[in-house]
C-alpha cells in the first residue's frame, strides 16, 4: 500500500485540474478455491491481485482509470492522463490525509488463507462423507471451499484514508441422485465474513451436505407444475432473491438517479403492502456482504428501504448521489479495482412479520409453496421478472401435497410488493454473488416466509 505522502502527491496532482474530487483505491487481495469431486482434490486454484484504482470528479462527470503497475512514475502518468480530461487548472490545493479510525465489526479467529491445505480438506471430506451415506441413491457429490482476504485503502480529496480487511468463506456442495433414468440434484452453498470457524461455529460441513442431499432426493419424486394465476408462498432464506432482483436493483441509485427505475421520484409514497419492510444493512456482523466501509470508504449502514409499505430510501452511492442532490448512503460497492464503483446491495432483506408459518396455508384451495428459488431474469427498469422454482410443492385445501418441477414465478416486483398479504416470522438469510456494473460482489438475500395473494406460475404439466 501506498503512504500517506506518496498518496497527498497523487491527490493533489489530481486536483490540479478542473476536477472537484478525487478518489485513489487501493487493493491486495488472495483468493483460494478448492473443489473436491466424489471424494478426491481436482483443483486447487490460487490467486494473489493488486492493484489501484483513481476516479475523478466534475460536477456529475467522472473519469476512472486503473492500474497494476504500482511505481510512482506509473501512478503519476495515469493522474496525468485522467485529469487532463477534465482540463489542467492552476489551483492552491493542500490536500492532507487523516487515517480514520473504527472498530472492526467482523473479526475471525482462522483466517482460511493461513490455515494448512489438509485442514481445509479434512472439512470437505466431512461433507462429502456426509452426502454419500446419506441416501444410496446419492451417485456424485461436488464440494467447494472458497475463500478470500481483501485488503483495501481508500483515500480522497477531502483528507479521508482509511483501511479495511474483507475475509470471507463460503462452503458451496452440489448432490446429484438418480432413480433409474430420473437424475436430479441439490445445492446449498452458505458462507459469511468468517474464517474457518464457521464449520463449526454457525454450520457444520454436514448439514450443508445433508440439505443438498435432502432437496436432490426430494426431486426425485416430483411431477410437472401445473401453471396459471395462484396464490403462492415463497419461504424464507434464498426466497428473498426475488425482492433483490424484482426491486433491489431499482432502488439503487445508479438506476434511480437516471430515471431508469420504477420507483423514481416515489419516496413517501406507498409501494407495497403495509406488511412489508425492506433492509439493507451492511452492517450485520460477519455477514456475507458485510463491510467496515464501503468502497469509497464510507462506514456502512443500515438502511431501512422500505417502512410499512412506504418507500423511505434508496441505496445511494456519491456520483449518483450528485445527481439526485442526496447523501451517499455507504452503498458504494466493486468488484476490485478494475471497476469503478456504484451504489449495490449489501445484507437485503425483507423484515420479519407476525404471521406464524401455519397461518399462511390457510384459505389456499389451490396454490404453489416455493420452497427453493433458483436464478432468473428480470428487467431492472420495469421490475419485470421470470424466476425459476428449484423446489416447489403444490398446495391443496391449505395443504402441501406433493413436489413438482419446473415451476416458475411471472411478474413485476411493484405489484407483487402489493399483493403480499402475509408476512412470517421466521426470517432468514442466504448467501450469493451478485452481478451489476460494477462486478460480482457477494450479497445476502433474505426474508420470512411471504404470501404473495396472486402471482403467475410457469408450469410444464398438461392439464
Amino acid at each position: 500500500m501506498l503512504n500517506k505522502e506518496q498518496l497527498e502527491f497523487l491527490l493533489n496532482r489530481a486536483c490540479m485540474s478542473q476536477a472537484d474530487f478525487a478518489e485513489i483505491f487501493e487493493e491486495e487481495t488472495r483468493t483460494e478455491s478448492l473443489s473436491m469431486l466424489n471424494g478426491n482434490i481436482d483443483d486447487v486454484n490460487r490467486v494473489i491481485r493488486s492493484g489501484i484504482g483513481i476516479r475523478l470528479y466534475k460536477d456529475v462527470q467522472s473519469v476512472y482509470g486503473y492500474t497494476n503497475n504500482l511505481d510512482m512514475e506509473s501512478l503519476t502518468s495515469l493522474v496525468d492522463d485522467l485529469k487532463d480530461s477534465f482540463g489542467n487548472e492552476d489551483k492552491d490545493i493542500q490536500i492532507h490525509l487523516e487515517k480514520v479510525e473504527y472498530e472492526n465489526k467482523h473479526s475471525i479467529k482462522i483466517n482460511p488463507l493461513d490455515a494448512p491445505l489438509k485442514d481445509k480438506v479434512e472439512l470437505m471430506k466431512q461433507a462429502y462423507d456426509c452426502a454419500m451415506k446419506e441416501d444410496e441413491r446419492i451417485f456424485k457429490v461436488q464440494v467447494q471451499l472458497l475463500s478470500i482476504e481483501q485488503n483495501v485503502q481508500i483515500s480522497n480529496s477531502k483528507g479521508r484514508l482509511v483501511t479495511d480487511t474483507r475475509i470471507r468463506v463460503r462452503m458451496p456442495v452440489s448432490a446429484f441422485s438418480k432413480d433409474g433414468e430420473n437424475r436430479q440434484s441439490g445445492f446449498e452453498g452458505p458462507g459469511a465474513s468468517m474464517g474457518l470457524e464457521f464449520f463449526e461455529e454457525v454450520r457444520t460441513p454436514e448439514s450443508i451436505a445433508k440439505e443438498a442431499v435432502r432437496e436432490a432426493i426430494v426431486l426425485l419424486s416430483a411431477k410437472d407444475c401445473p401453471s396459471g394465476k395462484m396464490p403462492v408462498i415463497i419461504d424464507n432464506g434464498f426466497g428473498g432473491v426475488i425482492f433483490h432482483e424484482a426491486c433491489g436493483h431499482s432502488l439503487e441509485a445508479t438506476a434511480v438517479s437516471k430515471n431508469q427505475s420504477v420507483f423514481t421520484n416515489k419516496k413517501g409514497e406507498r409501494i407495497g403492502s403495509e406488511k412489508v419492510t425492506a433492509i439493507d444493512d451492511g452492517t450485520i456482523p460477519n455477514g456475507w456482504g458485510s463491510q467496515n466501509v464501503d468502497d469509497e470508504g464510507n462506514f456502512q449502514q443500515k438502511r431501512v428501504l422500505i417502512k410499512d409499505g412506504i418507500l423511505t430510501s434508496y441505496m445511494v452511492d456519491t456520483l449518483n448521489g450528485r445527481r439526485m442532490n442526496a447523501e451517499s448512503t455507504g452503498s458504494a460497492r466493486r468488484q476490485s479495482y478494475k471497476f469503478e464503483p456504484t451504489s449495490r446491495m449489501s445484507n437485503t432483506y425483507i423484515a420479519a412479520g407476525t404471521d406464524s408459518f401455519e397461518e399462511m396455508f390457510e384459505g389456499i384451495e389451490k396454490g404453489l409453496y416455493a420452497k427453493k428459488m433458483g436464478g432468473g431474469s428480470v428487467n431492472p427498469q420495469t421490475g419485470e421478472f421470470n424466476f425459476a422454482v428449484n423446489e416447489g410443492y403444490m398446495i391443496e385445501n391449505g395443504k402441501i401435497t406433493y413436489p413438482v418441477k419446473g415451476a416458475s414465478l411471472i411478474g413485476k416486483g411493484n405489484e407483487i410488493l402489493f399483493n403480499i398479504d402475509r408476512v412470517s416470522d421466521n426470517l432468514k438469510r442466504a448467501q450469493g454473488m451478485c452481478g451489476s456494473c460494477s462486478g460480482s460482489i457477494p450479497t445476502d438475500v433474505g426474508q420470512p416466509a411471504i404470501r404473495v395473494s396472486s402471482i403467475t406460475v410457469g408450469g410444464t404439466a398438461n392439464e
